[in-house]
């Protein structure tokens, strides 16, 4: 019966980035690792605290939290970025602007990111396979091994001998975010706020997978 009221008494940290479960009696100072709240601007998902950004949504969610503090129950209170006054913008500016080749304009492709806007072609005779960045190996594991499932909406801890084709619920995907609002493309269900985004319901059932392909 004791160990029954424990199992119940165990809460879950509704801070982003944490996710873990705890009891008030175990909740020490430090315990938890979080971040503020995300910004979505131009495909780019940002954490406010931190400034660690990606422009793919499961590694963004990834980043390890950079504040820490206590577990706590309370759904944090989403700030939202101060717009940003606009600066006016003088003819040599824009002058100069316009002569600049798109490519070096273009967030993406500064970045490193593959941009269809402005892919070229290879040339011919340039060895493509030097530039590809190696293959992971995948690491071999016990079955018995706890493992983080990294499907999209799951993130439970799990064995592989208890792994079966209905353990996981999770998303296919993909996460969709446009004009202000946030939502996912295998469900058809889009909100307005993050924290409500990240508590949409898993729409799929299927095997745990701690190295999914995407």
């Amino acid at each position: 019966m004791e160990k029954q009221n424990e199992e119940v008494a165990r809460l879950r940290c509704q801070r982003i980035g944490c996710n873990a479960t705890f009891t008030e009696d175990d909740n020490p100072e430090g315990s938890c690792t979080y971040h503020d709240s995300p910004i979505f601007h131009d495909g780019i998902k940002e954490w406010s605290c931190c400034k660690k950004r990606s422009h793919d949504f499961s590694l963004f969610l990834e980043i390890p939290g950079c504040k820490t503090g206590k577990h706590t129950t309370e759904k944090p209170v989403l700030t939202k970025p101060a717009a940003t006054p606009k600066t006016p913008v003088s003819a040599h500016s824009t002058t100069l602007a316009s002569s600049t080749p798109a490519k070096e304009l273009c967030s993406r492709c500064r970045q490193g990111f593959f941009c269809s806007d402005h892919a070229t072609t290879v040339p011919a005779g340039s060895n493509i396979d030097a530039q590809a960045p190696p293959a992971p190996v995948k690491k071999i594991v016990s079955i018995s091994e706890p493992q983080i499932c990294k499907n999209k909406g799951c993130g439970k801890t799990f064995k592989e001998k208890d792994n079966h084709e209905t353990a996981c619920s999770y998303h296919p995907g993909p996460a969709v975010f446009h004009d202000r609002m946030r939502g996912w493309k295998c469900c058809d269900i889009y909100v307005k706020e993050f924290d409500e985004f990240m508590s949409i319901p898993p729409c799929t059932k299927g095997w745990h997978d701690a190295n999914p392909a995407s």
